[in-house]
């Protein structure tokens, strides 16, 4: 596994629209596995390939303490189930050291490959 550049914003890459996976390839699960190593040592909970100049639908997440459940997600899309929204402290591997409170969906669905 290898450590991946993380893109930090005002970076003008971060803007460029991630396309979808086709098929997973031994290319995205090295790409997926180097992306949980270069979130897990930043330290984060979740990671974009375009966060680290890869602009295809991928993310990587682990909301656990101790890396016990990673997540996968290719291709998601997100369907909010209810519309009352929450508050959540948030923060950004390619923004370090700036967090916010944002108002987000309570409950939302997901589906990926």
């Amino acid at each position: 596994m290898a450590l991946l550049q993380i893109l930090e914003f005002p970076d003008p890459r971060l803007r460029t629209r991630a396309v979808p996976v086709d098929q997973v390839t031994e290319r995205i699960q090295t790409l997926i596995d180097d992306m949980f190593e270069t979130m897990y040592t930043a330290p984060g909970i979740g990671l974009a390939a375009s966060q680290v100049d890869v602009h295809e639908r991928i993310i990587v997440m682990d909301l656990s303490d101790d890396h016990s459940a990673p997540r996968v997600f290719i291709n998601p899309e997100i369907k909010v189930i209810d519309e009352d929204l929450g508050s959540y402290d948030e923060g950004c591997l390619s923004v370090p050291g700036f967090y916010e409170t944002v108002q987000r969906p309570k409950v939302i669905a997901v589906k990926a490959l």
